[in-house]
């Protein structure tokens, strides 16, 4: 049996997070970009198969993002170099022409499974992803709410497969594609709800080989990861306050999580040293953005 251990930092919903701040009763910073990014490189140093992800919405609740239209969001993310991140509804605020540019500021990947180019019938987006870490395979595909509707519904060009069971279909159509190949852990980033990765987890079939569900969209805090059909679901919440954590176990023979420790950490004073040069660059567009709406 070859085993070996991955450690798992995921967000979700960060909605331009991007400064810490002191919450009301309490006298420390909470969130903010500098603790995250600081905490995450922590743990990347720490620990030896690190992998970030983040489960939608990057995009929209501040100026810094609204006045760049996501640009500034984008660049920002750069810094913080996720292995890999899901469309949230949010991304396609600023239109779909816009989304694809921004896709290509991102210096990290992006994956969807489940949205279409009506006419050619081709996937908008990358459709999953297969990172080798230390001799593993993993693979992550991404499945978005049926919210994104609201934004391309008058766009005739765009379809997608944004129910339940028509996204369980895409998921199994790309893990039967790979049953064949020796994939060890498979991730679904998902953005579509607590309640709605509940019921995708149970329509998923034992044999796609699903292990886990890391989810947004309903800004959920959970204790522990929900287990259903085997799979484990988990969230982190909103924002930039906190981050899930998973260290797992997975078996190379079996291609399965043998021992899990999920925990939420609060990103706070002293969880880490902050990134003095994430947040000097975030500040290049704070500073911008206060001298205009200042006026």
């Amino acid at each position: 049996m070859r085993i070996k251990k991955f450690t798992i930092l995921h967000s979700n919903d960060m909605h331009g997070d991007f400064l810490a701040e002191i919450k009301e009763g309490k006298k420390e910073l909470i969130g903010g970009l500098s603790l995250l990014s600081g905490y995450i490189n922590k743990i990347r140093k720490e620990e030896e198969n690190v992998l970030y992800v983040i489960a939608g919405d990057m995009l929209q609740g501040s100026l810094i993002d609204s006045e760049w239209k996501g640009l500034s969001t984008i660049e920002i993310m750069n810094w913080l170099a996720p292995d890999v991140v899901t469309l949230g509804n949010h991304e396609i605020d600023y239109g779909l022409p816009h989304l694809l540019f921004l896709e290509k500021i991102a210096n990290f990947p992006i994956v969807n499974a489940n949205l279409y180019i009506r006419k050619n019938n081709k996937r908008l987006m990358l459709p999953y992803l297969i990172i080798k870490k230390a001799g593993f395979d993993i693979m992550f595909t991404g499945i978005i709410t049926e919210k994104i509707m609201d934004a391309i519904k008058t766009d005739k060009l765009i379809g997608s497969f944004v129910n339940l069971s028509e996204a369980s279909a895409e998921v199994g159509k790309i893990c039967n594609a790979y049953k064949n190949d020796d994939i060890d852990l498979t991730i679904l980033l998902t953005h579509i709800g607590y309640e709605s990765d509940i019921k995708l987890a149970g329509m998923l079939k034992p044999e796609w080989g699903v292990d886990m569900i890391i989810g947004g969209h309903s800004h959920t805090i959970l204790d522990k990861p929900t287990k259903v059909n085997n799979i484990l679901i988990s969230q982190a919440g909103v924002g930039s306050d906190q981050i899930g954590r998973f260290d797992i176990t997975v078996d190379d023979n079996s291609n399965s999580i043998i021992d899990y420790k999920w925990q939420l950490i609060p990103i706070k004073e002293g969880i880490a040293e902050p990134d003095k040069q994430l947040e000097a660059y975030i500040n290049t567009y704070k500073n911008k953005v206060d001298r205009k709406y200042g006026t």
